[in-house]
């Protein structure tokens, strides 16, 4: 048997609203029956990091767990991100930037209706108090005039939110019943870089760009209950919630990791239509391809800093892929999704800073 160090701390669904140092790190002795990559440490110790080292002497004190580790894509990411995904509609962006500003005017109305008192006797003020006290007789009672205003742009986001998701939910259904073809891509792989050849690409799709990414995917629940000593039911480590009883929606909410709503919402299939972000994602730049179909060799290049290749276990999985972007006729913006195996041609490797982004679709950068 193979025996390792695994040591991560992995950012929650909302990370910006917790301090990492005082995440607890899962380190464990992983044991398996295949060989384990070469080391590599992605991060700080202070911040969100994950590293994979050689087991040393140091280590007797560390938990030893068994599980699997495999250069094969898990059955979990060929689930959600193998194939045709929809962008999210805009307007589910639109409203969470509306959503500050909304609550703003209202509590500002409020408080300044809550001080017309104190503030009546100031002259060049009493026009704005007057228009605030103004009521409107509405059957029995007197509503205040300002809750006609501040009251619809309160709950305007919420009014976009159901829009967007309607929208998301008819686009979903269109490409449920009516599957589109694959593209016909020849890749040829190589040291942090790809070549591909576009040999046939969906009618009625415009390919617009793409590039290559890697990431490291959220760590199965499993698993981090094993690391922590504890069982199902138990209280949980920081930033991870109870398990939902409901089938597979996304990663991050079978798991267990997902704290916070998951918006857009996708429908009820067995794959997921939206892609959902990788919480540590570092891309390679986006390449032009709407003038490159059926043209041979186009290179794809990785991040700027040397990651490992393709390596998959319960807590540490480096995921890479091939993502293409298409356009609809209809202005619908659609990405294509491939696994890549990619060969770890690198020895020890460390990157200083763990790329980090938001666990939210709408709030994603692609």
């Amino acid at each position: 048997m193979e025996k390792s160090v695994q040591r991560i701390r992995y950012p929650p669904f909302e990370h910006y609203d917790m301090i990492p140092s005082q995440i607890p790190v899962i380190e464990v002795i992983l044991e398996s029956e295949n060989k384990p990559p070469g080391s590599f440490k992605i991060g700080r110790e202070d911040q969100w990091f994950v590293e994979w080292r050689k087991l040393n002497d140091d280590d007797d004190h560390l938990k030893m767990i068994s599980g699997e580790v495999s250069k094969e894509t898990f059955p979990f990411l060929m689930r959600t991100r193998n194939g045709w995904y929809i962008d999210p509609d805009p307007m589910h962006y639109k409203a969470r930037k509306m959503i500050a500003p909304a609550v703003i005017i209202l509590i500002s109305t409020l408080f300044l209706r809550a001080l017309t008192p104190i503030l009546s006797n100031i002259e060049f003020i009493n026009p704005i108090l007057e228009l605030l006290n103004y009521s409107v007789r509405i059957g029995e009672l007197d509503y205040p005039v300002f809750l006609f205003v501040a009251f619809p742009i309160f709950v305007s986001p919420m009014i976009f939110r159901m829009i967007a998701n309607m929208r998301d939910i008819k686009r979903q259904n269109i490409i449920i019943s009516e599957p589109i073809e694959s593209p016909d891509i020849e890749i040829k792989k190589g040291e942090n870089k790809i070549e591909i050849t576009i040999i046939k690409s969906p009618k009625n799709l415009k390919i617009i760009r793409g590039r290559i990414q890697v990431g490291i995917a959220v760590p199965e629940r499993k698993m981090i209950l094993e690391s922590q000593g504890k069982k199902e039911g138990e209280q949980t480590i920081p930033g991870m919630s109870t398990a939902l009883p409901a089938r597979r929606i996304a990663s991050s909410e079978e798991l267990g990791t997902g704290v916070g709503e998951s918006i857009p919402m996708n429908v009820a299939d067995r794959r997921v239509m939206m892609l959902e972000p990788m919480r540590v994602l570092q891309p390679g730049n986006w390449v032009d391809l709407s003038d490159e179909e059926n043209q041979e060799k186009i290179l794809l290049e990785g991040p700027d800093e040397l990651w490992p290749g393709s390596i998959y276990s319960g807590l540490i999985a480096v995921h890479w892929e091939l993502i293409i972007e298409f356009l609809d006729n209809d202005g619908t913006g659609m990405k294509w999704v491939r696994p890549l195996k990619m060969e770890d041609y690198h020895h020890k490797i460390e990157i200083k800073n763990l790329p980090v982004r938001s666990g939210r679709l709408e709030l994603s950068n692609y």
